[in-house]
């Protein structure tokens, strides 16, 4: 199977991806497609996503070989993500950030890792809540939302109104509850397919808002 860095886009002349990915031992577990043969929306997202950070994200690979899915998966992704009513943007890279160290998903907890000290502008949060988010340094508004994050990420048939009860307590009302639960819940499918699909972190994610001088 060929590494994740053989990528290449078509942005009217045929250009590589950037090669500074080292050879990963982890190939993908199924084949990536030829960018220059996808459907041209696709092919401009992915254009778009390269134009906008540098690099293709991983993710973007890996989905583009099923087109339907592509979209899918990428719409509810920005339906999610891209809002800042009753959570931050920051809240919700937090909440992915924390389950998806629960759910060992090597990705993600990279991936958004990075994403969430840019938009945090915090170099060290991501870290903390990758690995232990109780321990955190973050508000207790922000632990009781990964409270019941988690609860949805690794219990969720056990919930009742009493963990909603908190949620409300801490001022969150029922819009936000929802983003909080469904938020954990794409990520908990995100998680498991890039598990299973072996989709390794882009090397540039790794130092991404390491120096927030750097702009």
């Amino acid at each position: 199977m060929p590494p994740f860095a053989k990528a290449q886009i078509m942005t009217g002349a045929k250009h590589e991806m950037p090669q500074n990915d080292p050879p990963s031992a982890v190939s993908p577990r199924f084949p990536l497609p030829d960018i220059n043969a996808l459907p041209d929306d696709i092919k401009q997202r992915i254009v778009d996503v390269q134009a906008k950070s540098g690099f293709i994200p991983h993710v973007f690979l890996v989905y583009a070989r099923r087109p339907a899915e592509f979209r899918a998966f990428f719409a509810y992704h920005d339906a999610l993500m891209d809002k800042d009513e009753g959570l931050t943007r920051a809240e919700r890279e937090m909440i992915v950030v924390a389950t998806s160290g629960a759910n060992h998903c090597l990705y993600c907890v990279v991936a958004h890792g990075a994403i969430l000290r840019i938009r945090a502008k915090d170099t060290q949060v991501a870290d903390q809540l990758a690995v232990n988010y109780r321990k955190a340094n973050i508000s207790p508004r922000q632990l009781a939302m990964l409270d019941l994050a988690m609860k949805v990420s690794m219990d969720a048939a056990s919930l009742t109104e009493d963990d909603f009860a908190v949620l409300q307590a801490h001022g969150f009302d029922n819009d936000a509850i929802w983003d909080i639960c469904a938020i954990t819940a794409f990520f908990g499918l995100s998680n498991r397919m890039a598990n299973v699909t072996s989709m390794q972190p882009n090397s540039e994610f790794y130092n991404l808002g390491r120096d927030l001088s750097v702009r």
